[in-house]
């Protein structure tokens, strides 16, 4: 590939990428403090279709964002309460969202908008459009620098930058402040916040609330940003991706990046590389291609790249000593 092909394959992984890292986010938030959360991919689901379907009545972006968010974050909190305070199976409570959210899209869809479990297409104000950073047009044709700076660093939409954001937020806040110290703490050893005078499930809550908070970004972004509006199972297992990638990353904000850009550029080299013909081989079959980057989130699952160390509270419920 040429100059100019490069730089669209990395325009495309930064786009591809950009929900996937929200949705590592808000993995990590929920995991640190230790809510295993396997319901990423059914909070981002149901997040795209209300941000859709509001967009689509509203004709608005924002309020669609406000709609996904504040979906996402209810069946957040409904996997809150089967884990913290139910104290139930936390990967069967997340299990559960996620048939909930593919059925309830489709029952919803078909019932406000007849399209098939569609919603009707956005325009204008009803998704985010792209934005031209100062000066992009005038160094366009500078070599090398122009095109970055034109094409991958400017042109993207609002949520691209909140994401990328997010990863040195998330970073001080989990390691330069007192609530990230007790996040962190809660989901290490519950007991010891617990003595000090903490309340362990008020902390967890508020981590699967910035969970919640997050998915709904990831999937607004997918239905309202990336996408004309909401089709059925688009979320095409990237919460599982997510869910990959954080663990691959050791549930650290940093690593979490560069392994979201790498199921991204993953993503975005499989539509480049269909039909290439390589010595000895032959032509790349194209569902191998598409494969590529689920047969990788397979790999790291099944735990054959490098070892995580997941909190050791994580995924057992806390039970006050009394």
């Amino acid at each position: 590939m040429d100059f100019g092909a490069w730089i669209n394959v990395l325009d495309s992984t930064i786009r591809l990428s950009t929900p996937l890292l929200f949705a590592a986010l808000a993995g990590l938030y929920s995991e640190r403090a230790g809510i295993f959360d396997i319901s990423l991919e059914g909070k981002m689901l149901i997040a795209a279709f209300a941000s859709a379907s509001a967009a689509a009545v509203w004709g608005s972006a924002v309020l669609g964002l406000l709609v996904g968010v504040l979906a996402a974050t209810a069946f957040s909190l409904v996997h809150g309460l089967a884990s913290i305070t139910y104290r139930g199976n936390q990967i069967v409570s997340g299990v559960a969202l996620n048939f909930i959210a593919a059925g309830l899209t489709m029952i919803l869809g078909q019932a406000w908008f007849a399209q098939g479990g569609r919603t009707p297409s956005l325009t204008g104000d009803g998704r985010f459009a792209s934005i031209t950073l100062p000066g992009a047009e005038a160094i366009a044709d500078v070599p090398v620098i122009g095109p970055i700076y034109a094409v991958i660093v400017s042109g993207q939409t609002l949520l691209v930058y909140v994401a990328f954001l997010m990863v040195p937020v998330t970073w001080w806040v989990l390691f330069r402040t007192r609530f990230g110290l007790r996040l962190r703490a809660v989901g290490e050893n519950p007991a010891a916040v617990d003595t000090a005078g903490i309340s362990v499930t008020w902390l967890r809550y508020r981590a699967v609330i910035i969970c919640g908070i997050l998915t709904g970004f990831a999937g607004t972004y997918l239905s309202v940003a990336q996408a004309a509006g909401f089709t059925r199972d688009m979320t095409a297992g990237k919460g599982y991706i997510a869910l990959a990638a954080l663990i691959f990353a050791n549930w650290k904000p940093m690593p979490v990046m560069f392994a979201c850009l790498l199921f991204g550029f993953l993503d975005a080299s499989s539509i480049r590389i269909q039909g290439l013909s390589l010595p000895l081989i032959g032509e790349i079959p194209a569902q191998f291609v598409q494969a590529l980057p689920y047969i990788l989130t397979v790999v790291l699952l099944a735990g054959f790249v490098g070892k995580a160390t997941p909190p050791k509270a994580g995924g057992i419920p806390y039970v006050k000593e009394r």
